[in-house]
């Protein structure tokens, strides 16, 4: 099978993204892993846009390991500005799962997605029985075998455990990132994220994705992070949230609503021989 995508990212966070409005590409969960395999063509997730009759398109996202994703925020913000581009004009709502989420292109060539309001209730997130959402008393160790017991539970489309430490270079991401991950607390998984405070309303973080493993950035952590640093006042809260490669800006209005502002790549068109 060979066909057309589209290959981009946000701040190192990448997709392969196959437009399905007038082809039909349909791959099964084995030939996903090898698209988004770092031996063959190499992505975060793979996106499908497809038609929608209550948006510009309706958008479905999977992890490298083939397992069907709830939502991605950089994923949304590159196809809001593909579309952008295709349709002429700097406002582009999507559909994703049951949400519709609006985007905007920003003069500076940036995007701003509208990603919801976030959801705190340990039923919702969702976890395996009631915690305290604020800690969930999960002990993770540091590469000096010093334990730090915490994590903040929020569903911003996926379910996250924020943790805030001293460091985030002092972790192992790839050991303890499966173990929470899988963690019994979370029977649908989780995305795992370790925040460090630099400054007043900023802070650098490493995350590990449920179903993708290490990525350079995540759109919804970042939204998560926010949350969790401005649990006692979410309303009127802005956030820079820094990745390796650059910042994403997170507001958050009066109704609670969160705002992902930040760059995209630009697009590239790749040949899929499969």
């Amino acid at each position: 099978m060979e066909f057309k995508a589209f290959k981009m990212d946000g701040l190192g966070n990448d997709f392969v993204i196959i437009d399905n409005r007038s082809n039909n590409v349909e791959l099964n969960k084995d030939q996903i892993i090898k698209i988004c395999d770092r031996n063959f063509i190499g992505c975060d997730q793979l996106v499908y846009i497809n038609n929608s009759d209550n948006a510009d398109a309706d958008l479905e996202f999977y992890n490298s390991d083939g397992s069907a994703a709830d939502a991605c925020g950089n994923g949304t913000r590159c196809v809001a500005f593909l579309l952008s581009k295709e349709k002429n004009t700097k406002n582009i709502s999507v559909q994703v799962a049951s949400k519709q989420l609006n985007s905007k292109l920003l003069d500076d060539g940036q995007v701003e997605t509208i990603i919801g309001v976030p959801k705190t209730n340990w039923n919702e997130i969702p976890l395996s029985k009631k915690l305290d959402t604020k800690n969930l008393g999960i002990i993770i160790e540091d590469n000096n075998n010093q334990a730090v017991s915490g994590g903040i539970a929020i569903n911003v489309g996926n379910p996250h455990a924020i943790f805030f430490v001293n460091d985030v270079e002092n972790f192992n991401l790839e050991k303890i990132g499966p173990e929470i991950e899988n963690h019994e607390f979370f029977p649908e998984k989780c995305n795992f994220t370790l925040a460090q405070k630099l400054s007043e309303n900023h802070y650098k973080i490493k995350v590990w994705e449920r179903g993708a493993g290490l990525t350079k950035a995540c759109g919804t952590a970042a939204c998560a992070t926010a949350v969790a640093a401005n649990l006692e006042k979410l309303e009127n809260s802005r956030t820079e949230i820094e990745f390796s490669l650059g910042k994403l800006i997170i507001s958050i209005d009066e109704s609670q609503q969160i705002h992902m502002k930040g760059p995209v790549s630009s697009i590239r068109e790749i040949d899929i021989n499969i």
